[in-house]
């Protein structure tokens, strides 16, 4: 059974979070959206960009990022097609959050190893 997403528009005003964790949540979004920083990307160049993902997770992630504005999808009249995924206005507006969340990926990296080299207190 497939799995309806609500939508933003139906969400509760007081919710912010709720609306993008909807629509940038999941596991492969922000990392579909980062490597879109970089530029325009064909579907094949994204795979490979994150192998452990599937063809159809990764197309879904896609089709619900366009559907919410964050990506334009281009087909070109070729034989085989050519799709590529590009950042429309919305998605671009996301590069200094995407970044701050690296940064933080970083220092929590770092946070954990500091932690685990400390001498735990031993109990009773």
């Amino acid at each position: 059974m497939r799995r309806v997403r609500e939508r933003v528009d139906e969400m509760a005003d007081w919710c912010n979070t709720e609306v993008v964790l909807s629509v940038i949540g999941g596991k492969w979004k922000l990392l579909i959206l980062r490597y879109l920083l970089s530029g325009t990307h064909r579907f094949g160049e994204l795979q490979r960009n994150m192998p452990t993902v599937t063809h159809r997770m990764l197309a879904r992630q896609l089709r619900e990022l366009e559907d919410d504005g964050l990506v334009s999808r281009t087909v070109y009249p070729e034989v085989p097609p050519r799709v590529e995924y590009s950042l429309t206005e919305a998605g671009e507006s996301l590069r200094e959050t995407i970044d701050l969340l690296e940064r933080w990926g970083s220092w929590y990296r770092g946070h954990l190893k500091t932690v685990a080299q400390k001498p735990r207190p031993r109990g009773c």
